[in-house]
């Protein structure tokens, strides 16, 4: 049992485990993103005047909702994981403050900078891929240095990881040179490259393992063929970014390969998402929690199909209905999922959704949900846009609250970490 004193959130708590500090830093930059592209969103309501950006606002929010916080988050599953992953001691969180620091200071930076000058931004998204390499090379040096036999996963994440590093100086470039297509091509190969394939590295790890814990009924079906099948899959997403650029997709059978390949792994990954047990895990929330937004990974892939589809045949294309379920759907969906188990699991506490995180996960469906169909009824996407920002920021601050509060005391049951 906990003392009174003992309760009391404390900065340097942050450092009794590296998922403290990074998950605390990384939901405060969520929250400040949500929070300023909620401003923007209201601004082109009308409810106040739109203030003259040095760098466009939807060139931001490309960048800050692919590579501002997701980092930081994978930061705090990495070394608390990937040592256990790799038979390696415990990283202790002093060893990556100053990195995770930096990274925070670097996305602030950045969006003062979009208000001021792109200088400015520049600065500080290249200060976010200095930050992140080092995050990263410290990951590779465990990864170096292990003695375990099956380092699969946590080599294609590190690799993934420096793709991320490249996306970050790319986008820095960018900003320098105010060449926005090139920020918008880092941030969706970011996407694609390395903030998908690190999520789909730990699905095929985590999904599996957890639900057969959770409900021995089921078998941890997980075969490395399956992981590079998926791995190639969204590997070629990136690639249809690429062919895009390029003008390639104006060719006529070009549309049409992408919409079948596309087609063809949203398939594939709804098929795996019952295979793994999705519809078993709707009876625990934190299960079902991360098999939800597994599928939001293959309705994504559908709708990239249909899309691109329309646009063969000559009809409306919906490019933000793919990304926008992509992002919000499967990114922020899984995100909730994980950071919930291991702040339950490393706080002392049982493994559980209760329920205001449960609230908060169908808050982050339904902001997903009017997103999307802002993307399909044009008549309507201003309010529908702005419901959603609402929605998506209550959510946020209420998620970085709510666990900020557990990140600065120590574990209810009185262990270290």
């Amino acid at each position: 049992m906990q003392t009174k004193q003992a309760s009391v959130w404390r900065f340097h708590t942050l450092l009794a485990a590296p998922h403290r500090l990074s998950f605390f830093s990384a939901s405060g930059v969520m929250a400040l993103v949500a929070a300023w592209w909620w401003f923007e969103i209201m601004s082109r309501a009308g409810a106040w005047p739109s203030a003259a950006l040095a760098v466009p606002a939807t060139v931001v929010h490309a960048l800050v909702m692919s590579l501002g916080f997701l980092p930081l988050f994978f930061g705090g599953f990495l070394f608390t994981a990937g040592p256990k992953w790799l038979q390696m001691p415990e990283v202790p969180a002093r060893l990556i403050v100053v990195p995770v620091l930096v990274i925070v200071a670097a996305w602030v930076m950045l969006l003062c900078g979009a208000a001021f000058h792109p200088y400015m931004a520049a600065l500080g998204s290249g200060l976010a891929a200095l930050g992140w390499a080092a995050l990263s090379a410290r990951f590779i040096g465990i990864l170096w240095r292990s003695p375990a036999r099956d380092k699969l996963h946590a080599s294609l994440i590190s690799v993934a990881c420096v793709v991320g590093v490249l996306a970050m100086v790319v986008a820095t470039l960018g900003l320098a040179l105010a060449d926005y297509r090139a920020v918008r091509l880092a941030a969706l190969l970011g996407l694609w490259w390395f903030v998908v394939p690190v999520y789909v590295t730990v699905a095929h790890r985590m999904i599996p393992f957890f639900t057969a814990s959770a409900m021995p009924i089921l078998d941890a079906w997980r075969p490395h063929w399956l992981l590079w099948t998926l791995l190639s899959m969204v590997g070629v997403q990136g690639l249809w970014v690429l062919v895009d650029a390029m003008g390639w997709q104006d060719h006529t059978v070009m549309p049409l390969v992408h919409a079948c390949a596309s087609g063809v792994s949203g398939a594939v990954v709804l098929a795996l998402a019952l295979r793994w047990g999705l519809i078993q895990s709707l009876r625990i929330r934190l299960l079902a929690m991360l098999h939800i937004g597994f599928v939001w990974l293959g309705i994504a892939l559908c709708l990239d199909a249909a899309s691109t589809l329309s646009g063969a045949w000559g009809h409306a294309t919906w490019p933000l209905l793919p990304l926008h379920a992509l992002t919000m759907g499967f990114l922020a969906s899984v995100m909730m999922a994980m950071v919930a188990r291991v702040s339950c699991g490393h706080g002392g506490r049982t493994l559980t959704a209760d329920n205001l995180v449960w609230g908060l996960f169908w808050g982050l469906q339904l902001a997903t949900v009017l997103r999307l169909t802002a993307a399909l009824w044009p008549a309507q996407s201003s309010a529908l846009l702005l419901a959603a920002a609402c929605i998506w920021l209550l959510v946020m601050l209420a998620w970085a609250l709510r666990y900020g509060r557990w990140y600065g005391r120590p574990r209810i049951d009185g262990r270290p970490g």
